[in-house]
């Protein structure tokens, strides 16, 4: 790991649900959308929408990140080891996952911590359930963050401006 102080997204990282540590400084120079997932929300149709977003932007540097999260009415169920396969069964997406972060209290992933930290939103910067959106420049800068129920389609428009 560079020296990067932990006031910096690439200072950062995350573990897949293999167990593989997923640094942040990887993504460098990319423009990352982070989400906070669930595989039995409501709102899980939106794989699709990001799996979309992944296969028609990927090759001009867009990264997704689905973080999984049971703290909205137990709504991953999945084991860190099904939860791929679930979402690649399911819902097509060969996206980026983490193994199962909380997003909230006490024990929040570093990752969301610092999100919350740059962009508070309509509640705060608590997380309000799942498939919450943070949309982070080339540079690491979080940008913009998008409610749960803004489908991955009206993202499309920024994450283009800031590919450029």
């Amino acid at each position: 790991m560079s020296n990067k102080n932990i006031d910096t997204f690439y200072a950062l990282s995350a573990t897949a649900p293999s167990g593989k540590a997923l640094p942040m400084e990887a993504y460098e120079g990319k423009v990352v959308l982070i989400v906070n997932t669930a595989t039995k929300c409501g709102l899980a149709p939106q794989f699709e929408g990001l799996e979309h977003l992944h296969q028609q932007y990927k090759d001009q540097g867009l990264v997704i990140l689905g973080f999984p999260c049971d703290q909205f009415a137990g709504q991953e169920p999945e084991e860190n080891n099904k939860m791929e396969m679930t979402c690649l069964v399911n819902h097509g997406v060969t996206f980026q996952l983490t193994e199962k972060v909380n997003v909230n209290g006490a024990d929040t992933h570093p990752v969301f911590k610092f999100l919350k930290d740059n962009l508070s939103g309509l509640f705060g910067s608590r997380i309000k359930w799942n498939f919450t959106k943070f949309l982070i420049d080339r540079n690491g800068k979080p940008v913009k963050r998008f409610s749960p129920i803004v489908k991955p389609a009206k993202i499309e428009a920024d994450i283009q401006q800031l590919l450029g």
